[in-house]
């Protein structure tokens, strides 16, 4: 699928597995949603620019290999983002971070904002949006018009699983934006909820209900 990037990696395909299991404690699916998140933002990350700078190893000087340009930016979706957010953060710990909090009208199934704070300069940044679930793609879409709306313009999104209608959602309305997921299900239910999925992850992350 053209602009998607399924991560077949067998660790990751492993750990979703575990993740989707009914039984998993709280805690063992929160510590699973970092592991996966910091394989996947390896993944996402494999293509950023290089620049040799001088430094002093304990033998010699040398010039080595540094990540060139402004620092990125994560951007979860609250809250079920952030814990793919942090996952990421342990590989990438001067990344900036910014909050787009949304969340779904269970009737309408429409993405309302009710919280948005970024870093000021995010046009000279590249933004990874972090969100397990890409369903309707209703809040993907949101987030980064928001972001957008911002001067963002260098822009990709990682998920742990995605629906063919929130795929479509997204090519439609964000084709600039190259997806990365761990999974594409089946599709959604008429709840608008991924199948076979792994159910709410924020539930299941923050054990609620």
């Amino acid at each position: 699928m053209k602009g998607v990037t399924v991560v077949k990696h067998p660790l990751v395909q492993h750990k979703l597995s575990l993740m989707r299991d009914k039984t998993r404690s709280t805690s063992g699916f929160r510590r699973l949603v970092r592991e996966i998140a910091m394989l996947l933002a390896y993944e996402v990350t494999q293509d950023l620019p290089l620049t040799l700078a001088p430094i002093e190893t304990p033998m010699e000087a040398m010039d080595a290999p540094m990540i060139e340009g402004k620092k990125l930016v994560l951007a979860p979706i609250l809250r079920a983002g952030l814990a793919l957010a942090e996952g990421m953060l342990e590989l990438i710990p001067s990344a900036r971070v910014a909050h787009v909090g949304l969340y779904r009208d269970h009737d309408t199934l429409e993405a309302i904002e009710y919280f948005f704070k970024a870093p000021h300069d995010l046009a000279d940044r590249l933004i990874i949006v972090t969100d397990p679930m890409l369903a309707t793609g209703n809040s993907a879409t949101a987030a980064i018009e928001r972001l957008k709306s911002r001067g963002a313009r260098d822009i990709r999104y990682v998920c742990l699983l995605a629906a063919p209608e929130g795929i479509e959602r997204m090519r439609a309305e964000h084709p600039d934006v190259p997806i990365w997921t761990a999974s594409i299900d089946r599709g959604l239910n008429e709840k608008g909820y991924i199948m076979p999925g792994l159910g709410d992850a924020g539930d299941r992350i923050y054990g609620t209900h």
